[in-house]
């Protein structure tokens, strides 16, 4: 839910099968989830823009009680998400509720000043349970949602530059590593991996999936080979297409194991 779509409204809800829940409801049991929408899945704060509006709207038929918080935010090698407490934002209001249909605005601003990196949050919308004496219908299940939306305090000067480095195969694996060496995030939208023998002949072509790589952050990726196509291996190419820039690495695989 946090693909690039600023200035429209993003609906924020989850659609269940029968099928799905068979293992958990009664047949004639059917599931209810909640819907409400937000007018950013993005926020950019810095020193010229200290604060902004995020405008949160139940566009559903019941009542819904939210919870916003916010953590800082970092990755980990495979992209793990990592969350830990902090000050640096503030939310008001924090605990709020909304009558179907209605639309409330909640500031977030910043309460730390930019760096020379960019800093990294991630706000989350989350629905609470329904106060005492509310429930849903005989026969219905309601699944509560809860919307991540990051937050970028901006640094004094925006520099995005990529890196592909520590192409290797091993045991019959590709493995290499996109590394951010720019000021700023920025999204993979596509990794393109080619291989070519020793006559310069295609023998593997491939476009693997990305997701952010935080400023000063590295994403390792590891893509197995098939049997017929690693001993051949020679070179790699490998190109990164991003959200702000793209890049481009190729290298001669002086070492290369197989799987046997």
């Amino acid at each position: 839910m946090d693909r690039q779509h600023n200035g429209h409204w993003l609906v924020a809800s989850i659609v269940c099968t029968l099928t799905l829940l068979a293992p958990l409801l009664r047949d004639e049991a059917t599931a209810r989830a909640a819907t409400f929408t937000v007018s950013t899945v993005q926020l950019f704060l810095s020193a010229q823009a200290k604060s902004e509006i995020l405008a949160v709207r139940n566009a559903s038929e019941a009542p819904i009680r939210f919870q916003a918080t916010v953590f800082a935010w970092d990755q980990g090698p495979q992209g793990e998400m990592g969350l830990t407490a902090t000050r640096d934002i503030v939310l008001f209001p924090t605990l709020f509720s909304l009558k179907p249909g209605e639309e409330r605005n909640l500031r977030v601003g910043m309460a730390t000043p930019p760096a020379a990196r960019e800093k990294t949050y991630r706000l989350f919308i989350e629905e609470l349970p329904s106060q005492a004496g509310e429930s849903a219908p005989p026969g219905q299940v309601t699944i509560r949602t809860r919307l991540g939306i990051p937050i970028f305090i901006r640094p004094p000067k925006e520099v995005s530059d990529g890196r592909v480095e520590q192409v290797a195969v091993r045991d019959g694996r590709l493995t290499f590593a996109v590394r951010n060496a720019g000021t700023v995030h920025f999204l993979v939208q596509a990794v393109r991996v080619t291989g070519l023998d020793g006559s310069g002949e295609t023998v593997l072509e491939t476009k693997l999936e990305g997701w952010y790589v935080l400023a000063g952050g590295t994403r390792l990726f590891d893509l197995e080979l098939p049997a017929e196509t690693c001993p051949r291996l020679k070179t790699v190419a490998i190109s990164a297409e991003t959200s702000k820039t793209s890049f481009a690495e190729r290298a001669d695989l002086s070492t290369v194991t197989c799987r046997p």
